[in-house]
């Protein structure tokens, strides 16, 4: 076996950490090396119980074996440069209105949108249609900035005690208002616009039906579905804590997403991930961590990517964690741990072949069931927690959040409630 401070095979070998780096940090770094107790002393899930198992292996003797994975079991905003402020509320005219909106004795609900996504005319109109047509007040209208994703503009609605929220705009919107309104009880209600809508497809939410959606906040069914809950570190050594909808990653897939050309974006949609994908890999290495899922032991392992999931579908009809589920309060992790070329193929073949087109079919299932893939391994608990060095890329839902050193992941079960048009079918949820 290799000693830790041995880089194995192509694996970065961490950085020579400064000497004035905080403390935590140069504990990421010792853990990223094999060192359970630097590990340990500067976890971020310290209110959950994940201590390592009494009979765990020391991770130094974990780490050769997990160099072979096995199968089953910062912020670009999504808005106009041209915007500016923080929160920002609008008439039904489009005009600046006051912050503090009029009491009202009936029910009342916010629209936040990305003005650069959605015709806001248009939106706001029928906004204000629906809502008087089911007896509630003119809604309060929100429109996105630079400064405000969208987060301070729900809390500024949370604070007029709006009975629910609308938000029309890219995922980077949505995730911004989920993440504002878990944990209130106020119900989300998602209008598919921009590119992705990752979450409005995981909940197979119809995509072109804009009335639809509207409608559903005032006579829809409502459900309750899990949100995700990020933990990061910085390298100087600073801690920010971030909600996602969709799923958090660190290394390839969030290097991905930094080298996609936003020009291509607006002119393709999502198929310019592939043009980020390509740039990426030209220059992907694989990287050391240490990982422990929730009540788990310890594991050290050389990847080019971990992500975590709330639910697991991408574009597409892709489906990169066939088992995810957004309502059964659970993480779903995949760590991807290539080796070459083919290695690649296998991470190919698992995620676009095996998860999106056999496990639909019994036969399938069962092929899938003899094979042995060594490129993705596929977790799932409550929370897992990474350290890695040198710091990662990470992003979460589609967007960068720059880099981390350590990310600490869980789930909210049931943390946030949405509307649905009435009757949709929940089954395959």
């Amino acid at each position: 076996m290799a000693a830790p401070d041995e880089p194995r095979d192509d694996a970065e070998s961490p950085e020579t950490v400064p000497a004035d780096a905080p403390a935590a940090v140069k504990a990421d770094a010792a853990a990223a090396e094999g060192s359970s107790d630097d590990f340990h002393a500067a976890r971020l899930g310290g209110d959950v119980d994940d201590h390592v198992h009494k009979d765990a292996p020391d991770p130094k003797d974990a780490a050769e074996p997990d160099d072979v994975i096995h199968q089953p079991e910062d912020v670009q905003p999504d808005t106009s440069d041209e915007s500016s402020g923080e929160a920002q509320r609008v008439s039904a005219d489009g005009d600046e209105a006051p912050m503090d909106a009029e009491p009202t004795a009936k029910k009342r609900a916010a629209l936040i949108y990305n003005p650069t996504k959605v015709e806001p005319e248009q939106l706001r109109a029928r906004v204000a249609e629906m809502a008087a047509a089911a007896g509630w007040a003119e809604p309060l209208f929100y429109e996105t900035t630079v400064d405000d994703l969208g987060d301070d503009s729900t809390r500024a609605a949370l604070e007029e005690k709006v009975d629910a929220v609308v938000v029309a705009g890219g995922d980077g919107t949505v995730r911004a208002v989920a993440e504002a309104l878990t944990s209130s009880g106020v119900p989300l209600t998602i209008v598919p616009s921009g590119t992705g809508n990752l979450l409005a497809r995981n909940l197979n939410l119809p995509l072109s039906d804009t009335d639809a959606m509207i409608r559903a906040t005032f006579e829809g069914d409502i459900l309750p579905i899990d949100t995700g809950l990020a933990r990061i570190r910085r390298a100087d050594g600073e801690i920010e804590e971030h909600g996602f909808s969709v799923m958090a990653g660190i290394g390839l897939d969030a290097a991905m997403i930094q080298n996609t050309r936003d020009d291509l974006k607006k002119q393709v949609g999502w198929v310019a991930y592939v043009d980020g994908a390509a740039r990426s890999l030209v220059s992907a290495k694989p990287f050391r961590v240490m990982y422990q899922l929730n009540g788990h032991r310890l594991h050290s392992a050389k990847v080019q990517s971990v992500l975590f999931a709330n639910c697991g579908a991408l574009q597409g009809g892709v489906a990169l964690i066939p088992d995810a589920s957004v309502a059964d309060g659970r993480l779903d992790v995949a760590v991807l741990q290539p080796s070459g070329v083919l290695g690649w193929l296998g991470v190919w073949r698992s995620i676009v072949w095996d998860n999106s087109v056999l496990r639909k079919f019994r036969a399938g299932r069962r092929v899938l069931e003899r094979r042995k893939d060594t490129s993705v391994r596929y977790l799932r608990g409550t929370g897992i927690e990474l350290a890695t060095s040198p710091a990662q890329p990470i992003e979460l839902d589609g967007d960068e959040f720059g880099e981390a050193t350590r990310i600490y992941t869980r789930i909210i079960a049931g943390g946030l409630s949405v509307a649905l048009p009435k009757g949709h079918d929940v089954s395959t949820l």
